[in-house]
């Protein structure tokens, strides 16, 4: 059963006994282009405390790079190597993880951001921003040259999806059994500042369904990601907390890595999802109404 934190004093303990903070950002840190009340003030009040500070987000249309944007934008503190998205370890798991043949081509369904981190480890790549994939117009198999050095599809969040994309894909995966099929997560939706969208999961769909095969999955829950990151920073998983705001993602990969769990409800979550008879089977540790509210720690000093 979840705790749910209320008083200055549950927060100050939640601040004494975990060193190192990983948050989720859609609906944790923001929604859309819209700051969560007291979120800077809580990073800042780590940061103070010297806890360790790590972004871990599903978002794949942006590299790490340009997805620190959006914390500068925002006026949120932010360091790229905090930063772990899942188009980078999608990225890696290409690269260092499957060893991908630098002879070998990937072709992608998504955006600049995937792009970018899969150039960055030295992939060549076919599709994404391409603008000869982004047409919407009839796709014919019978003008379709099939490149035979692509051994791998990366699917991500890609908001000009269409055919063309899909049915390349399709016939990458189908015409060469060997091909690796990789979804940089699979969110069915997510948080904007206006409401849910498709989420990168509902782009991969498609194929899935198509296939008949699901892909391997480089984001949240799957332990790809926080691989990653402890390869680049070295913490005590028993001292870790993970924060976020989806159960299925954020609180599942907390978990499978033994974490402890903090859920916020500014996001996907509400708390009919964690209460009563068709309560969800995740069960965070804790549970907040937001980031924010860890402020009244200071109130228990």
């Amino acid at each position: 059963m979840s705790v749910a934190l209320s008083a200055p004093a549950d927060y100050e303990k939640l601040l004494e006994n975990y060193d190192t903070w990983l948050f989720d950002c859609d609906g944790v840190l923001w929604r859309g282009d819209h700051l969560i009340e007291g979120a800077v003030d809580v990073l800042g009040l780590l940061r103070q405390r010297n806890k360790k500070v790590v972004f871990v987000t599903n978002n794949a249309t942006k590299s790490r790079r340009s997805y620190k944007s959006k914390f500068d934008q925002l006026g949120v503190e932010a360091h790229v190597d905090e930063i772990y998205g899942s188009a980078y370890t999608a990225a890696v798991y290409v690269s260092s993880v499957i060893k991908l043949p630098k002879t070998k081509k990937v072709y992608v369904v998504g955006m600049a951001g995937l792009e970018e981190e899969l150039q960055n480890e030295g992939i060549s790549i076919l599709g994404g921003s391409d603008p000869a994939d982004n047409t919407l117009e009839p796709f014919s198999l019978a003008d379709f040259v099939r490149d035979p050095d692509v051994g791998a599809v990366v699917c991500g969040l890609d908001t000009k999806i269409n055919y063309t994309k899909l049915s390349k894909a399709f016939q990458y995966l189908l015409q060469d059994k060997n091909c690796h099929f990789i979804a940089t997560n699979e969110d069915s939706t997510y948080p904007s500042s206006h409401g849910l969208l498709p989420g990168a999961g509902s782009i991969s769909a498609p194929l899935r369904t198509a296939l008949g095969r699901n892909p391997v999955c480089t984001g949240k829950p799957a332990s790809t990601m926080l691989d990653c990151i402890k390869a680049k920073i070295n913490f005590d998983p028993k001292r870790a907390i993970m924060v976020g705001d989806r159960l299925n993602t954020d609180i599942l990969f907390g978990q499978a890595g033994g974490l402890t769990t903090l859920l916020v409800l500014t996001g996907i979550t509400t708390i009919a999802d964690i209460t009563g008879p068709n309560a969800s089977p995740i069960v965070p540790d804790f549970v907040t109404a937001s980031l924010g509210d860890i402020r009244m720690a200071e109130k228990a000093v």
